[in-house]
C-alpha cells in the first residue's frame, strides 16, 4: 500500500468536501474544520519527497499538519499520523500487518491527546470502529480490510448525530449539539475512504 498516495488522496477528498466539513463545524464548532484541514493536508502533500519510506511519509505529513493546520484538527490528525509512522518504523512496505499497527497507534494517539472515548461525539466515534473493523478483516488483505474500515467509519460517524457532545468546542453547546454530525468524525470517514481508494 502506497502511504504517499494515501495522504494525497486524503487531501483530494478533503479539498472536495471542505465546504461541507466547514458547514458541519459551523453548527457545533468554530466553523473552520474543512478550511483548516484542507490547508494542512495541502502543505503535507507538498512536504513529501518521492523516495520516503512509509513510516517517514506519515511522520512528515503529521509534522506538516501540526505546524500548518489551525484548530484542533492539526494537533489531532498530525499526532495520529506521526504516531502511526513511528509505529511502522523503518518498514519498507506498508502491508496489512504494518498498516494495522499504524492505525492502532493513530487511534491511541488521538484518544490520549483529545482525552475522548466512544460516545463523546468526536472523531474517536468513527476512528475506533474503523480500526477494529480493519483489524478483524486484516487477514483478508489490505483492500478488503480497508473497505471494512470505511464501512465502520461511516456507521460510527452517523452514530454521532443523536449524541450530546462531551468533548471539544461542541460540548459547550450542551443539548444543542444533539442532531448534528460531528465534523471530526466526518473527516475521519474521508481518511478511510482515501485508504480504501488507494488500497484497491
Amino acid at each position: 500500500m502506497d502511504a504517499r498516495r494515501w495522504i494525497e488522496r486524503f487531501s483530494e477528498l478533503v479539498t472536495a468536501d471542505a465546504e461541507r466539513l466547514t458547514r458541519l463545524d459551523s453548527a457545533i464548532g468554530d466553523g473552520d474544520h474543512g478550511t483548516n484541514l484542507d490547508r494542512g493536508l495541502r502543505a503535507a502533500v507538498t512536504a513529501l519527497d518521492a523516495d520516503l519510506p512509509p513510516g517517514k511519509v506519515l511522520m512528515t505529513a503529521g509534522r506538516s499538519l501540526v505546524s500548518k493546520t489551525g484548530g484542533a484538527s492539526g494537533p489531532l490528525y498530525g499526532t495520529a499520523l506521526r504516531r502511526a509512522g513511528k509505529a511502522i518504523g523503518d518498514a519498507s512496505e506498508l502491508g496489512a500487518t504494518e498498516l494495522g499497527t499504524a492505525l492502532r497507534a493513530a487511534l491511541e494517539a488521538v484518544k490520549e491527546l483529545g482525552k475522548a472515548e466512544e460516545g463523546d461525539k468526536t472523531m474517536v466515534d468513527a476512528l475506533t470502529p474503523a480500526v477494529a473493523a480493519y483489524e478483524a478483516a486484516s487477514g483478508e488483505g489490505v483492500p478488503a480490510a480497508a473497505r471494512a474500515a470505511l464501512d465502520a467509519a461511516e456507521k460510527g460517524a452517523e452514530a454521532t448525530v443523536p449524541l450530546q457532545a462531551r468533548k471539544g468546542r461542541a460540548s459547550y453547546l450542551g443539548p444543542r449539539s444533539v442532531g448534528h454530525l460531528d465534523p471530526g468524525a466526518a473527516s475521519t470517514v474521508l481518511l478511510f475512504r482515501a485508504l480504501a481508494d488507494v488500497a484497491d
